[in-house]
């Protein structure tokens, strides 16, 4: 297939990596559409992935700390990534460093901030933990929102820095009063802080539920063949305009446990079947179907909110999924483009699914191959 631009669609023209990972060197150079990297395991699929999506966000899917991202025995790595969207191209660079903070560069010019960097890529990510997102904590279920959001929102990004900023303080401070009582009198100071800052993520927070909740919805039932009728809602820990007050009437209870009990830190999402909580008592199927319905909500919602449609990672996701998850989620990602990892090509041949550029991963040696369709 040709490799024209699809209309309204954010691309990954290349990416070339430089000790990064497992890789020494590495320059790929992807098809608009779809892309299949398949290997054993631990051949470096997912390092690939990886390498995207820290240029879209500036941060690993993965890693808590840049250095573990360079390759063994070196002091520094270099990702450049090559973007299109709207007729114009974004040259991302990222340098990683042992002993000091990353460096980014956008078309040559160094930023401050990654707000900078945030919106010139837009990624899905989807790996076999995101099917767990449902069963999982409530942390993996705000991890999700807050992934999304900052990326399409910088004010967002912006106010839940801020807020976790104050929250750290806030709590050292109150551990702090256990030695040392007399400092409790600066509490009511994190205490504004705190208040606004989180007033301002649960309304934005409710406001990116009301326009996930029918896109879930109407994906949940096309892919339950019409015979679920799932329910999203937000669960926040505190309702905004009672924020402050809730967090004085818990001054007592958070001195005593010497942590902040109560705010956005603590909120969650509900996934609800006929009333019963599929976060608790949904079947494995349930709860996987919800998370792929999850997943491909926020290709509809980053194209809602921008215009363009990101661009898809999936990370051996396929090999969890039955043959009728496989299907509704191949089915779904026409118009974006799409790279996917996998150890075979045998179900996308059995299913004859349209390949358009296919790469085979040998111990960090990346050959690409003919199109078998």
């Amino acid at each position: 297939m040709c490799d024209s631009i699809l209309t309204d669609a954010m691309i990954i023209r290349s990416i070339e990596l430089k000790d990064f990972r497992n890789y020494e060197t590495l320059d790929i150079r992807f098809s608009p559409r779809t892309n299949i990297i398949y290997g054993d395991n631990a051949q470096g699929k997912t390092n690939i992935l990886e390498a995207a999506y820290m240029s879209a966000t500036s941060k690993s899917h993965k890693a808590s700390r840049d250095k573990e991202a360079i390759r063994f025995g070196q002091d520094e790595a270099h990702i450049r990534t090559f973007v299109e969207k709207q007729d114009r191209e974004y040259r991302i660079d990222m340098h990683l460093k042992n002993s000091r903070a990353k460096g980014v560069a956008i078309n040559r010019v160094p930023i401050k901030k990654v707000s900078e960097l945030l919106g010139i890529l837009n990624i899905v990510f989807f790996s076999p933990e995101d099917l767990n997102i449902i069963k999982n904590s409530p942390s993996e279920r705000r991890k999700f929102v807050d992934v999304e959001l900052c990326q399409l929102d910088k004010i967002y990004l912006s106010d839940l820095s801020n807020y976790n900023r104050v929250l750290a303080q806030r709590n050292a401070l109150l551990k702090d009063m256990h030695i040392h009582p007399g400092k409790g009198s600066t509490l009511s100071v994190w205490d504004e802080q705190l208040a606004a800052y989180g007033q301002k993520i649960i309304r934005r927070r409710e406001k990116f539920l009301a326009q996930l909740k029918p896109i879930m919805h109407e994906l949940h039932d096309k892919i339950s063949g019409g015979k679920e009728d799932l329910v999203v809602d937000y669960e926040p820990n505190v309702e905004a305009d009672a924020f402050q007050k809730v967090l004085a009437d818990h001054k007592d209870k958070d001195i005593r446990l010497a942590q902040t009990s109560v705010g956005p830190h603590r909120d969650d999402i509900s996934f609800k079947i006929k009333d019963i909580d599929i976060r608790r008592f949904g079947s494995q199927g349930q709860q996987r179907s919800c998370a792929l319905s999850l997943k491909l909500s926020e290709i509809k919602l980053v194209e809602q909110a921008t215009g363009e449609m990101p661009v898809l990672l999936l990370d051996d996701v396929l090999s969890e999924l039955d043959a009728n998850r496989q299907n509704d989620l191949l089915e779904s990602i026409n118009g974006t483009q799409t790279i996917i990892t996998c150890t075979g090509l045998d179900e996308f041949v059995r299913m004859r699914f349209a390949m358009d550029k296919v790469f085979e991963v040998i111990s960090g040696t990346v050959t690409e191959k003919f199109s078998p369709v």
